[in-house]
């Protein structure tokens, strides 16, 4: 590294480039490296290659470098051309895998979700009842330089000319599309990206799973005006105000999607798995692990619009009773619309570690827990298991905050007995697990 007279500042090194030994994959949609003892976090690379990577963030003080891989000298069997224009150094940050093979992606997905067991919940895969696989959502299974087009829900930023686009890997400067791969034909087919959005900041268009539903939400500008919204398909629009909220323009306030034979409200871009084939196999793998019975009760922690607490409720029958706590005002109105027609099923609002203390319940039968991407937490984990549950269903979609809440689990009585991971999200570094938990067996 080049020697400064002066005070280093925190990214003097960016531009500079290294001749470099990929090595694992790391937590995050990059491979690490090192040069001169100094670790890179590279992004577009694949272990065991050897490529030059440009510096994209840090100095000579940083624990790390952020850095992309400009020049491939020598390549992974497993790297494919990349099928996306838009995806490269420099380029759209939505996808970080198109340069490798489908199959090695979710190898990748494995490593990750290995690493991330052992290193924070102390767990080897057969302890966390994995068979180390990543499973693919069934209709995605693409040959090499394929991309399938799962993705219903996509946020478009918009540029200061009016141009629809998608962000760059950690930041805020817009890359222009002309299409997203990775969109669902629903999304693709409202032609966000051949239109001017004037005054606009960003464009969500969404495409309902099981129904006609589409939806926009615009968010303009400050001071920007709404523009009239005439796309390829029949569309409800709505809008964000300055302060969140978000208004009904015309059409629906809300899209409908389907899932385990029921219709689900989903208002003002509330919550909803992205992939088509989520909401459906992420039920079946809780189901199948809980097996619920007449007469249990269950708690659904974090419940969005209601999937688990409805699919419980179903089974639990008309002897059992199921609670589900949200945070968000406009899911729990969607939750409580959902499964009105089922009067075993109480919904609260509020956050979980607050509301769950505060309802006086001191058992269970089942719980499933589906937190956002932080995790759970220390104090909810003991408090869920303080309550005795036969079986828990954990949904994760970061390894790391499920990893952690494991341990958390293991120290309050909790093992592991089956966990299965989807590869949900193709393309990108994101992947979804479900772990179902019984109570340790009694040591003798």
């Amino acid at each position: 590294m080049q020697h400064r007279t002066k005070a280093p500042e925190a990214d003097a090194l960016v531009g500079e480039r290294y001749e470099v030994e990929v090595g694992p994959v790391a937590h995050g949609g990059h491979c690490v490296a090192r040069h001169e003892g100094q670790v890179l976090f590279v992004r577009h690379a694949l272990p065991g290659e050897r490529v030059i990577a440009e510096v994209t963030e840090g100095g000579p003080d940083s624990r790390f470098l952020r850095a992309d891989a400009v020049e491939i000298l020598q390549a992974s069997p497993d790297r494919v051309e990349a099928p996306c224009p838009f995806s490269g150094p420099g380029k759209c940050g939505g996808c970080d895998w198109q340069h490798a093979a489908p199959g090695a992606q979710r190898r990748l997905k494995v490593q990750v979700i290995t690493e991330q067991l052992e290193r924070l919940g102390g767990l080897t895969p057969q302890e966390a009842g994995w068979d180390g696989t990543v499973e693919p959502a069934p209709g995605d299974k693409v040959a090499k330089g394929e991309v399938p087009a799962w993705r219903t829900r996509v946020q478009y930023a918009v540029d200061a000319d009016g141009h629809a686009g998608l962000r760059r890997h950690r930041s805020h400067e817009v890359e222009r599309i002309d299409r997203c791969l990775i969109a669902a034909p629903g999304v693709s087919e409202l032609g966000v990206e051949s239109r001017d959005w004037p005054g606009i900041a960003t464009v969500e268009a969404i495409s309902a799973t099981g129904s006609s539903d589409r939806q926009v939400i615009i968010t303009p500008r400050p001071g920007g005006r709404l523009p009239i919204v005439e796309l390829d398909r029949p569309v409800s629009v709505m809008r964000v105000d300055e302060q969140g909220g978000v208004h009904r323009v015309h059409g629906r306030g809300f899209v409908r999607e389907r899932a385990d034979d029921r219709t689900w409200r989903v208002g003002s871009g509330g919550f909803w798995q992205v992939h088509p084939m989520a909401a459906e196999l992420l039920v079946e793998a809780v189901m199948q692990g809980l097996t619920p019975r007449k007469g249990e009760t269950a708690l659904d922690l974090y419940c969005g619009v209601g999937l688990f607490a409805g699919a419980l409720a179903e089974r639990v029958g008309e002897t059992g009773a199921v609670l589900g706590i949200e945070s968000g005002k406009r899911a729990v109105e969607d939750a409580r619309h959902n499964l009105g027609d089922l009067d075993r099923v109480r919904i609260e609002q509020g956050k979980v570690e607050t509301v769950l203390p505060r309802t006086g319940i001191t058992e269970a039968d089942l719980v499933v827990l589906d937190p956002p991407r932080t995790g759970a937490g220390h104090a909810t984990v003991r408090h869920v298991a303080s309550l005795g549950p036969r079986r828990i269903a954990y949904v994760a979609c970061d390894p790391a905050a499920l990893a952690r809440d494991l341990r958390w689990f293991g120290e309050a009585g909790y093992v592991p007995r089956r966990m299965r991971a989807f590869d949900l999200f193709p393309m990108t570094h994101h992947v979804e697990c479900v772990v179902i938990l019984e109570p340790a067996p009694k040591s003798s």
